[in-house]
């Protein structure tokens, strides 16, 4: 059973998939590995296979995370780089305006007024998961061909977008962004041969949105990101759905006691195959402490 995109999808549709078999092999991808998948490796549920190296033809994308007060700068290099021939992604976190969340830009709106006011001369198109299939295949095919010069869209251009030429990718409100969604949002640009860059737009003046924004900034290594966003959020429960939160560990930090976790998964390791049952009267404890935590926390039906 294969998962790609892992961080798509919720731990209990995980679990239907491989319900589907009878203890199916189950390999799952993800460009970044979220929270939860980090601290299960950890804890010795999955082997981990890292591809560390951006593939031929590549480049690193340099990463700005910036504020209000930049913006006619950076309308300003969507303009130089739309100019020297490549295009841009502006991305939206919302499709439509809310009244309740004023403060966030909508594509719909927001790309009105970057073609009325803004960038007047040049193509723009909207993209968002409410258009139906053949307007967004359009769309793309205008923006493959270049007839597009900039795109506005939400994050539904996360995944399964390949475009050389695009150079510049904006994330307006990106403080309401994961971290493994930035990571997939700026994997956008940076693959053809241009230098390509990603600008963040931060309205949040909170402490925590800084540091997030300051890891994308600093690092284009998927595994620091999720090492990252562990130290954050924690890691989520190892039963259950909820996929952020601390761990109901008493003593162990499961960010700053990697070490003892590893030593610990080699030594587990090492008594399943010696004694795979737990049968032999030493180790029976062991699996009566097993079936105990299992039946007090499994909750799936």
């Amino acid at each position: 059973m294969i998962t790609d995109e892992q961080h798509r999808f919720g731990v209990s549709q995980r679990k239907l998939f491989t319900d589907k078999g009878e203890n199916p092999h189950t390999l799952v991808m993800t460009a970044t590995p979220i929270p939860r998948t980090l601290a299960l490796a950890v804890y010795g549920d999955l082997e981990v296979s890292a591809i560390d190296e951006l593939p031929p033809g590549r480049q690193k994308v340099d990463t700005f995370a910036v504020e209000e007060p930049m913006r006619k700068r950076i309308y300003a290099f969507i303009r130089k780089e739309v100019a020297a021939g490549r295009q841009a992604y502006i991305v939206c976190p919302l499709v439509e305006e809310s009244e309740q969340t004023e403060e966030l830009k909508s594509v719909t709106e927001y790309a009105q007024r970057l073609k009325k006011e803004i960038f007047p001369d040049l193509s723009l198109a909207v993209l968002h998961g409410k258009m139906k299939a053949k307007e967004k295949d359009l769309i793309m095919k205008q923006f493959v061909q270049g007839s597009v010069q900039i795109l506005v869209a939400t994050s539904v251009i996360e995944v399964g977008v390949n475009i050389p030429n695009a150079s510049v990718m904006v994330i307006e409100n990106a403080e309401r962004f994961g971290l493994s969604q930035l990571h997939q949002l700026r994997g956008r640009v940076g693959r053809g041969n241009h230098k390509s860059y990603c600008i963040l737009f931060n309205q949040s003046r909170q402490d925590y949105a800084r540091q997030r924004m300051e890891v994308m900034r600093r690092t284009n290594d998927g595994f620091v990101i999720a090492e990252k966003d562990l130290q954050l959020r924690g890691p989520g429960e190892f039963f259950g759905t909820r996929q952020h939160g601390l761990p109901p560990l008493k003593i162990a930090n499961l960010y700053q006691d990697l070490q003892i976790l590893e030593e610990t998964t080699a030594a587990v390791r090492k008594l399943l195959k010696e004694d795979p049952s737990l049968s032999q009267p030493q180790n029976k404890p062991i699996l009566q402490k097993i079936h105990s935590i299992f039946k007090q926390n499994i909750t799936f039906s």
